[in-house]
C-alpha cells in the first residue's frame, strides 16, 4: 500500500499539483473582451478532416473570413468545438481524432473545430490550469466572431471539452454571457479535479456557462485527498458510471504491482490512471456509435443507494440518456445519475431492480445466493445476489442486478443457495420459536414475494414459487419462481428513453 501511494504521489500528485491551489480572478476573464481589436487568439482551431492528421488540418483563423471557405466550413450546419487537456507530452491523443470521426460519421451536416492549445497546455500542471481561462477566451472570440459575421449562432454550439478542457469550455461560455450571448451545450468528459474542486461555480465549469450542461465523471478515486476527476457536480446532468470513482478494466490490483511494473514500468501505471479518466471519451464515443444501445443513466442520492436497487425510476425526468443524444432538461439543481457499464464497448448494461421477501428463525445469517434470469430472448449466467446486510427476521431486501445482454421480458428465476462448510458454527446463534421439522437437514431460508423493476423499459413484474404460496430454501438447494403478474405478456417497450 505505501508503494501504491508513492506512486500516486509520483504520477497524479506531482504532475497534477505541482503549486498552491489559487482562486481565478473574474477580471481575468474579462479581459480577453476588453482588449483592444483584433483580438490575438494563442489556440489554434483547426477542422476535421478524415483524411488528415491534427496537425496538417485546414486551420480556421479569426477575422479572416477566406480561412472558412477555404477548409469548407458551412455557416447553415450546426457547429461542434472539441478541446483537449493537459498535455504530458505535446502530442494530440488518439482519442480526438476518434471523437471527431463518430460525430462527422454519424451527424453528417456538422462542422467538427478542434481546439488546439498544446503550446499551453504542454506544461506544469497548475500552469496549464491557469492557461484554461486563455483558451476560453480564444474560443468566446471565434464564436462572436462567427455569429456576427457569418451568421453561426452562438445558442446552437456545443462544446465538448476533456478533462481541463472541460474547464475551458465553462469560461468560454461565461466570456459569452458578457456579452449578452448564451452558449447552446457543453459536456464535460471528466472535468479535472486539481485546482477546481470545491472551487466556486464562477471558476469552473458550472450549469451557468451554457443552455444546457452534462458532464460525464469517470476518475473521482482519491489518493491522498486528491482525485484527477472533479467529484462534485458542475452540470445540470452529471453521470457517475459504475459510481464514478474508477472504471471496469482499469484496476490496477495492489497485489499485482511489482508485476505490472516490472513489465510495463512507470508509464504503464500511468496507463491505467489514463484508462478511468480517459473513459468518460469513449462513453460518448459509443453513444454515438451504437445508436440502438443508448445508455440509461438513473438519478440517485448516492451510489451505494444505487447498488441496493432503490433508484431506477424515470418519472419526473429521474433518468436520462448518457452521451450525445441526453434529453436538454434543464434542472434548478445539479442531478446525479448513476449506471453500471461494460468494461469494452457496446457500454450498455440492462438494470434489474430486486425486491425480495426472506424470512429466517436465525437470528442473523449471511447466505450466498445467486440467482439466474430467464427471458423471452434468451438466460443470463448465474449471478451472485449482494445483500448490504445480514438477514434476520422477515423483511424485504432490494439489490440490483446488472446484465450485458438482453434476455427480453422476464419469465422466470432461479434461485440458489450455496452450501457453506461454516453452518455448524451458526447453530450456537439459533433463536428459534419452534423445533425444526423432522425432514429438516439444517437452516432454512423462507422466500415470500418477489417483484422486479427493469430500469431500461420501466415494467414492473411479481414472480411467486411455482407451488403456491412462499417456498423454504436450504443450503446446496436451488428454488423457481415463475412470472405471476396479471398481465405477462405485455409489450417490452414500456418506455422509450432515448
Amino acid at each position: 500500500m505505501a508503494v501504491f501511494k508513492v506512486l500516486s504521489i509520483l504520477l497524479i500528485t506531482s504532475h497534477l499539483c505541482d503549486g498552491r491551489r489559487t482562486r481565478g480572478n473574474r477580471a481575468d476573464a474579462e479581459f480577453g473582451m476588453k482588449m483592444k481589436m483584433p483580438y490575438e487568439p494563442q489556440s489554434v482551431f483547426r477542422i476535421y478532416s478524415p483524411e488528415l492528421d491534427w496537425d496538417d488540418a485546414c486551420m480556421v483563423k479569426l477575422y479572416q473570413p477566406h480561412t472558412l471557405q477555404s477548409c469548407g466550413f458551412n455557416s447553415s450546419h450546426p457547429l461542434v468545438i472539441i478541446t483537449h487537456g493537459w498535455s504530458m507530452d505535446g502530442m494530440t491523443e488518439r482519442w480526438v481524432k476518434k471523437l471527431a470521426t463518430a460525430l462527422k460519421s454519424t451527424q453528417k451536416d456538422i462542422n467538427v473545430l478542434f481546439a488546439d492549445w498544446r503550446t499551453l497546455a504542454h506544461q506544469h500542471y497548475p500552469i496549464a490550469a491557469q492557461n484554461t481561462r486563455i483558451v476560453g477566451q480564444d474560443i468566446a472570440q471565434l464564436l462572436i466572431w462567427l455569429e456576427d459575421v457569418i451568421q453561426v449562432p452562438v445558442s446552437k454550439v456545443h462544446l465538448i471539452g476533456y478533462s481541463l478542457g472541460a474547464h475551458i469550455a465553462g469560461f468560454a461560455g461565461s466570456n459569452l454571457a458578457m456579452s449578452g450571448r448564451t452558449l447552446g451545450r457543453i459536456t464535460g468528459l471528466d472535468p479535472a479535479g486539481p485546482m477546481f474542486e470545491g472551487m466556486s461555480p464562477t471558476d469552473r465549469l458550472s450549469p451557468d456557462d451554457a443552455r444546457f450542461v452534462d458532464a460525464i465523471h469517470t476518475f473521482t478515486q482519491q489518493h491522498m485527498g486528491l482525485s484527477v476527476g472533479i467529484k462534485q457536480p458542475v452540470a445540470h446532468y452529471d453521470f457517475y458510471p459504475n459510481g464514478g470513482s474508477s472504471q471496469p478494466g482499469c484496476q490496477l490490483h495492489v497485489q499485482n504491482l511489482y508485476a505490472h511494473l516490472s513489465q510495463y514500468g512507470l508509464m504503464g501505471f500511468e496507463q491505467n490512471v489514463k484508462c478511468a479518466h480517459e473513459r468518460a471519451v469513449h462513453l460518448f464515443i459509443d453513444s454515438l456509435l451504437n445508436k440502438d444501445k443508448q445508455i440509461t443513466a438513473y438519478k440517485c442520492s448516492n451510489n451505494e443507494a444505487f447498488n441496493k436497487g432503490a433508484c431506477l425510476d424515470c418519472r419526473k425526468n429521474r433518468c436520462n440518456t448518457l452521451g450525445f443524444d441526453i434529453r436538454k432538461v434543464r434542472t434548478s439543481r445539479s442531478k446525479r445519475l448513476y449506471l453500471k457499464t461494460r468494461s469494452l464497448m457496446p457500454y450498455k448494461m440492462y438494470h434489474f431492480q430486486f425486491r425480495i421477501q426472506l424470512f429466517t428463525q436465525i437470528e442473523k445469517i449471511d447466505p450466498s445466493l445467486s440467482i439466474t434470469l430467464t427471458g423471452t430472448l434468451g438466460e443470463s449466467e448465474t449471478l451472485p445476489i449482494s445483500l448490504v446486510e445480514e438477514v434476520s427476521g422477515n423483511k424485504t431486501y432490494s439489490f440490483l442486478i446488472t446484465l450485458d445482454t438482453d434476455i427480453g421480458d422476464l419469465m422466470m428465476l432461479s434461485i440458489s443457495w450455496e452450501d457453506a462448510p461454516l453452518w455448524a458454527n451458526m447453530w450456537s446463534k439459533m433463536k428459534t420459536v419452534m423445533l425444526w421439522g423432522s425432514k429438516d437437514k439444517g437452516p432454512q431460508l423462507t422466500i415470500g414475494k418477489i417483484r422486479v423493476k427493469a430500469g431500461e423499459t420501466q415494467q414492473k413484474s411479481g414472480f411467486c414459487a411455482q407451488s403456491e404460496g412462499s417456498v423454504s430454501i436450504q443450503p446446496s438447494e436451488q428454488k423457481q419462481f415463475v412470472r405471476c403478474d396479471e398481465n405477462p405478456h405485455s409489450s417490452r417497450r414500456v418506455t422509450s428513453r432515448r
